[in-house]
Formats: structure tokens, C-alpha cells, sequence
């Protein structure tokens, strides 16, 4: 996920981005007679997000790159199963439990090491890293989840996704665009941010831009959307980034081969695969 196209998610896009953006609105349909509440907002964009088909699949090449503009690359397939009927809206629950397996391909030093993450409503998420060089498989802490994912600036639980129980949630603002939704930790002492502020486009509900702030207030930390596609019926992010403004390193996860609802079987998101790599899957 790269730097984005635009000073600010309200302001005027870049060509390519107000493209993507029409056809989304296009695609979406007449827009709603009057605007939904935070939690309807809040859900809504945690669906899209990371709900969208039964499961799905991507091949992900992602860039580092430090202050100095010294790059390094790497390459990885992310899989996603849903739990039967978690991408249907029962109620106030628009999430459900889920199953991530991420294999990376190169480069060798990281070739054929595995994370894998059950996410849970209840309870911690369970995760799997199974690094190959030792032939070692790592149980994740549930402390450890907002610590770098393989030396980028994402995070473990930028991954699979953050539950959505975890923060307060205030509608700051509205434009004719966008939604500004306020998330505040309900445990400040388990994260290292103090909130985080997220721009959600009115039309799709896909969340353009996250800004994360220190307990001072400071901003430190910048997620951006640049790329927008539609995929099977689904409006699918397909570049984007994250951004370290005390350090001044950035991640981009370009995403290619997306398919949703390809019936991953749910018996390859166990242990026995994490050595055993699903190679049809991973194709």
C-alpha cells in the first residue's frame, strides 16, 4: 500500500485516482438520503475491508524503502478464508472470524516463511510464524501484534485487520466525499498510539487515508490508498502505503492476481501447512 496522490483525502485527486473514484460512485449507485451513524460507517468500512467475498487471494510484491532511498523488496501470497456467512450483515455484527495464511516467495532469505492468523470476536487472535531457516514455528504474542510485519512499516494486525471493538469511534466531520471517523484505544496501555483518524470515502466506504497520533498528539504514522480497482463486482485496493514520519521509511504493497470466492479449502490454514506449503493455492 504508497505515498498518496493528494495533500489531503478532501482535496482534489490525481487523475488517474478521480477516475477510479467516478467509476466507483458509478458503480455504487444513487448515494443514501442522509448520512449513517458512526457505528453503521464503522462497520461498514471494516466489511469492505477485509470481508469482501467468502475469501480471497492476492500475490503481493512489497518495497521498502529507508530515508536514504536504499529499497528492498519482497514478494508474498496472501490468502483469506471467512467463516461460513461472516461477510452477510446479521445485525450489528458486519465481521466474523477469519483465517489468513501469508507464504512469502523471495527473496531467500525470507522464501518459503509463512505467518498465519486466526482472528477471533471473543477472544486474542491466534498467530503462527514459521520461519524456515530454523525450521521453527513461533507462537505470535498478543503483545506483539503492533511490531513490524517481515521489516516494513505495517504492523502484525495491520494484516489481518484491527477488531473494530477495540476503539471508540466519533464521527469528527463530513464532506461531500468523505467521512472523518475518530478511533480511540478502549486500553490505551496496549498500543502505542494515542488515536487514529481515518478519512472513509462516502460512496464505497473504503477507508483513503489513516493518520495515527502519539498520546502527545503528534502525527507519526500515515496509511494511503493510491490505486483503486474493481474485481469481481468488488472495489479492491490494489496500491497503497504505509508511512513512518519519525524515521522516514515507507512501505508499498502493489497487489496483482486478485481473486475473491476461489473456495480455499479450510484445512490448508492449519500448522500442517505451515512447513508444508499449499503450492496450488499459492500459484
Amino acid at each position: 500500500m504508497i505515498r498518496s496522490a493528494f495533500a489531503k483525502p478532501a482535496a482534489a485527486a490525481t487523475a488517474a485516482f478521480a477516475v477510479a473514484v467516478a467509476a466507483m460512485v458509478l458503480a455504487a449507485g444513487p448515494g443514501r438520503a442522509a448520512d449513517p451513524g458512526v457505528a453503521d460507517i464503522v462497520h461498514r468500512t471494516n466489511l469492505v475491508s477485509y470481508f469482501q467475498g467468502k475469501d480471497g487471494r492476492a500475490r503481493v510484491s512489497m518495497t521498502i524503502t529507508d530515508d536514504q532511498g536504499r529499497a528492498r523488496a519482497r514478494q508474498f501470497t496472501i490468502l483469506r478464508r471467512d467463516e461460513a456467512d461472516t461477510d452477510s450483515l446479521r445485525g450489528d455484527a458486519y465481521r466474523g472470524e477469519q483465517k489468513y495464511y501469508v507464504y512469502f516467495h523471495r527473496p531467500a532469505d525470507v522464501s518459503k516463511m509463512v505467518l498465519m492468523v486466526w482472528k477471533h470476536l471473543t477472544r486474542d487472535d491466534d498467530r503462527w510464524l514459521y520461519l524456515p531457516a530454523l525450521d521453527l514455528v513461533k507462537r505470535i504474542a498478543a503483545t506483539d501484534k503492533r511490531t513490524s510485519f517481515a521489516g516494513s512499516d505495517f504492523f502484525y494486525e495491520d494484516v489481518s485487520g484491527r477488531s473494530i471493538d477495540l476503539d471508540r469511534h466519533e464521527l469528527v466531520s463530513t464532506t461531500d466525499t468523505y467521512y472523518l471517523i475518530r478511533n480511540t484505544p478502549k486500553d490505551p496501555g496496549a498500543v502505542e498510539f494515542g488515536h487514529y483518524d481515518m478519512y472513509v470515502h462516502k460512496a464505497t466506504f473504503l477507508p483513503i487515508q489513516t493518520e495515527y497520533f502519539d498520546r502527545q498528539g503528534r502525527k507519526y504514522r500515515v496509511y494511503r490508498v493510491l490505486r483503486v480497482e474493481q474485481i469481481q463486482g468488488y472495489n479492491t485496493v490494489v496500491e497503497a502505503s504505509m508511512e513512518d514520519l519519525r524515521t522516514g521509511s515507507k512501505t508499498v504493497l502493489a497487489y496483482d492476481r486478485v481473486a475473491y470466492d476461489s473456495d480455499l479449502p479450510d484445512n490448508i490454514f492449519s500448522e500442517r501447512f505451515l512447513r508444508r506449503a499449499p503450492t496450488r493455492h499459492l500459484r
